[in-house]
This record gives C-alpha cells, structure tokens and sequence, in this order.
C-alpha cells in the first residue's frame, strides 16, 4: 500500500477496496489488532464488506503500542489528559502520511495555504510535548509562507494587535484554537472582524465549565463579528481531521469515513440519522490501525456528513444513550 492511493480515492468504491485491503494488513500486522480481532473469534479472511470490519477502542491507546508497522517511530504523539489520568499514545513510524493527510485535507476544505495568514491560540498544546494539533499548525504556518502567521500562548494583546493589522490589510486570516482560549481572548478583546475564520479544536481542559455546542458558536460569534464558527475533529490516535464551516456538521476528506454504532451493542452498526458510538475509519493510519471505536456521541447524515453530539465512558453507555435517542 502506497500513500498515493489513499490520498488519490475519490469514490466510496475506492474507498471500500482500499479500507479492505488496509484492513487483511493490518488483521495481520498489527499485533494488538490481530489479538482483538482473535478474541472476537473473526476469522479477517471472511470480512468482506467495510460494515463487516471491527473496530478497535480507542482506549488500547493507552494501554499498548498500537502499530502495524515494525519501523522504529519517527515520532510519537501523546493525548493531553488531566494530573494522574492515563494518555494516548500514537506511535508514527512513517510522519509524512500525517503530513500529507492534513495538507491535502486542508486545500480540500479551504484551498490554497499561501492565501492564509495562519494564527494559532494554543496554550495547553504548547505547554507540553507530543500534540499532533501542534506539528499541523506549524507545519500549515511555515507552509503559509507569511510572516505573519505564528503561535500565541497567553499574548492576546499581540494576538488582538495582529487581528487588527490583518484586517485593515484585508488579507484573509484563519484563526485556529483552543476553545477556552478563545474564550479568554474575546473576554478581554471582541473584535468586530467578519471576514476572519475562526476554528475552534475543541476542549475546555479543566478552565472551564463545558457548554452546548450553540451557547459556545453563539458566544464565539458574537465576540469575533463573524457569522459562523469553523471546527476540527481529529484526535491523536488519527492522521486524519474532518472539518465543519458552521453549525457544527462535520465532512470528511475522502479518505476518511465516520459510521454509528449501537451503544448497547458495539458489534451493531446504525443506519444514517441514528445517534450511537462514533466509529472511525482513517485510511492514512496505515501503519498503525485505521478503524477506531471512538467514546464520542455523534449522528451520519445520508450525505456522509456528521454531527458530534457529545462522549460518553464505559460506565455510562446506556444513560448516554437515553439522552440522544
């Protein structure tokens, strides 16, 4: 399997020949994976269909080193996670299949990188090793060719100033960060700038009280002027984002695919419009495992695209479960 034919599909037909090939390697290759699949008692050679496919919980993250490969890992990239509490860690053997996935999903969403100037608010990203979010943004600003872009921690008066700056330019400008930060910032400096993206990562890290999806757009759009709030789904036990432009629906690139799964039954998968578990196929996981049972909430629309409606744990899969039926 070669990078080019993940990153060239461009129908579900190619999508499913390739999730199925990756899947027999992977069966194969990927110990914690093979020993999953033993204990299900499935024979890999009698998988024939995508929707036939396990999909390994993301929590083996955690626990083993998850990796289909038998390279030594360029990089590892760890889960952020509060004191004491166990983290993810993602062992890259080959990095520019991430490189690759998150350029090529980038110009699919939002087009050539050298239009933008690039600013991120990452604080807690920043304040430690291994975040897979921060390798992309600075990867996605040296490749903006702009000396404009670049990081912030807690500068928001720089940050404010650059918005400022940007704006009176007139040069298009996304802001990707982490939520709480943004927060922060439009506490201190609302700005009036309609023409700026703003992408919000997600998580509140322990800073503060989490909100409903539209109480957090509604208070992030009004403190930038903006009418819609952009946001990234991706994890570090993936390679591969998925984007949404407004009222938190999410779209793939076509070398990803999210699927539902029962909540009561892990083996059961849904039909589109039917909130349960979200299910994770990321074809440019290739050395490590590409399907993932994730311990998010969401629903799939009949177009592909998906809505993330929460997490739930082990403990409380049922409860969860009565709350978005």
């Amino acid at each position: 399997m070669n990078k080019a034919q993940v990153f060239s599909i461009k129908n579900e037909r190619q999508f499913n020949e390739t999730a199925l090939q990756i899947f027999q390697y992977q069966a194969q290759n990927c110990a914690v994976y093979r020993d999953f699949i033993s204990a299900l008692k499935i024979n890999p050679g009698s998988v024939k269909t995508i929707n036939q496919i396990p999909f390994l919980p993301i929590e083996f993250f955690k626990t083993h080193e998850v990796m289909s490969s038998a390279l030594p890992a360029e990089v590892i990239f760890t889960s952020s996670g509060t004191t004491g509490a166990t983290t993810s860690s993602h062992y890259i053997t080959d990095v520019s299949w991430y490189t690759e996935s998150f350029r090529k999903a980038f110009e699919l969403f939002y087009g050539d990188i050298n239009r933008y100037t690039i600013l991120a608010l990452l604080p807690s990203y920043l304040e430690r090793q291994g975040s897979s979010l921060i390798y992309m943004a600075d990867d996605l600003i040296k490749q903006s060719g702009n000396p404009d872009s670049g990081f912030f921690l807690y500068n928001h008066n720089d940050l404010h100033l650059q918005l400022k700056k940007q704006q009176q330019a007139r040069k298009p400008t996304l802001l990707i960060g982490v939520t709480f930060a943004l927060l922060d910032f439009i506490e201190q400096y609302p700005i009036d700038f309609p023409e700026l993206i703003v992408m919000e990562t997600g998580g509140m890290k322990g800073r503060r009280k989490e909100m409903i999806r539209e109480e957090l757009h509604g208070q992030l759009r009004k403190g930038f002027g903006v009418d819609a709030i952009h946001s990234e789904y991706g994890m570090t036990e993936l390679l591969s984002q998925a984007y949404s432009k407004g009222e938190g629906i999410f779209n793939c690139p076509p070398w990803m695919k999210i699927i539902t799964r029962d909540t009561n039954d892990a083996m059961s998968l849904l039909s589109t419009d039917k909130a349960g578990g979200i299910n994770v196929i990321d074809l440019a996981n290739f050395n490590s495992c590409s399907f993932i049972a994730t311990h998010d909430l969401g629903k799939v629309y009949a177009d592909n695209s998906f809505e993330v409606l929460g997490r739930f744990d082990n403990s409380d899969i049922r409860g969860c479960n009565l709350l978005v039926g």
